[in-house]
């Protein structure tokens, strides 16, 4: 159920609809915008009786939430949810952000360059895999935490924010020291144990679309984020699994209107894993700008002929900063900056 309160409603009046809430057996999640204060009843709900709480003070409208996912969707924050980091650069407004590195962290050099080309072209964040998740138990997995502090080192002297993918419950920890944004892949989408704990942890995640997922599922899976309290969330939109095997995946640009009807969480696209080729990687970062998506998430190496994952779906430099050109005029012309 939804409850949202008057725009002059008074915290002496929030809380005692908090508090009938709770007496009516249902976990309350509390959302204040702009304009208005919004208390999301999660639980037991079909047999509240919701009229009564209309008639209490300071409360406009009462609502019964008839989707699965209650605090994802766009009643809890009708005007959308902006995550918002540590040196001010927010995902949700209408700057899209691009997150942009290497598949893999592999050494000093390699995440250095990567790091100063990604600033000088425009990006926010430095992305990287220090725990790889790979097909087969031989390919490379990563460098593990000591990639992570090559990453911390070689963002933080270029102004630039981490975001790394988290695989496991025992990750968590260890990673918050070096992570802005926590990833959770794809292959984790349902991974409801480690969901829960990063629903407890106050710190940014983003949630890849499952392989097989429907945008429901994705919802879902959110959804256990939510309700531990994390309300930093930020979905991608990263390619399906169909029956075409000439790219990758299949990406799914319709999902990203069909997100912002849905939810107010931010979404963005991960071209790169979506198409698995470098030639088709800007065709579909442009039609992510241009389908409303907050952002990006793009593979970039120095050498992608020698990168030690993923070198095919990862950009030259250059041919990111010819993209990043490219897509100022499409966020321009749908009213978005870079």
């Amino acid at each position: 159920m939804i409850v949202a309160m008057q725009e002059k409603a008074t915290e002496e009046q929030i809380d005692f609809v908090i508090d009938a809430m709770v007496d009516a057996g249902v976990g309350v999640h509390r959302t204040t915008g702009a304009s208005q204060t919004i208390l999301a009843g999660v639980g037991p709900t079909a047999s509240v009786d919701l009229s009564k709480f209309e008639l209490l003070p300071g409360v406009l409208h009462v609502h019964r939430i008839s989707s699965p996912y209650k605090l994802a969707g766009r009643g809890f924050r009708p005007e959308g949810t902006v995550v918002e980091f540590r040196n001010g650069v927010k995902v949700g407004n209408e700057r899209v952000v691009v997150m942009a590195g290497p598949c893999s962290i592999e050494s000093h050099d390699q995440i250095f360059e990567t790091a100063a080309r990604v600033k000088a072209a425009g990006g926010s964040f430095l992305r990287g895999g220090a725990f790889k998740p790979r097909s087969s138990p031989y390919a490379f997995q990563g460098m593990g935490i000591s990639g992570l502090e090559l990453m911390r080192e070689a963002a933080d002297a270029h102004g630039l924010l981490v975001v790394s993918e988290v695989m496991e419950i025992s990750q968590i920890e260890s990673m918050l020291p070096y992570v802005d944004l926590l990833q959770v892949g794809a292959r984790n989408m349902q991974n409801f144990n480690l969901l829960r704990e990063l629903g407890e942890v106050r710190r940014p995640v983003m949630l890849k679309r499952g392989i097989a997922a429907t945008i429901e599922e994705l919802l879902l899976s959110a959804e256990y984020l939510l309700a531990g309290g994390n309300y930093d969330v930020i979905l991608c939109e990263r390619g399906i699994r169909t029956f075409e095997t000439y790219t990758r995946n299949t990406m799914d640009i319709s999902a990203i209107p069909v997100v912002k009807k849905l939810s107010h969480l931010p979404i963005v696209g991960d071209p790169s894993h979506a198409t698995g080729r470098r030639d088709k990687v800007p065709a579909m970062a442009r039609a992510t700008v241009a389908a409303g998506g907050d952002g990006l998430l793009i593979e970039v190496h120095p050498n992608p002929d020698r990168a030690l994952s993923d070198g095919a779906q990862s950009l030259f430099p250059e041919q990111f900063v010819t993209l990043m050109d490219t897509l100022r005029v499409i966020a321009s012309a749908v009213e978005r900056t870079i």
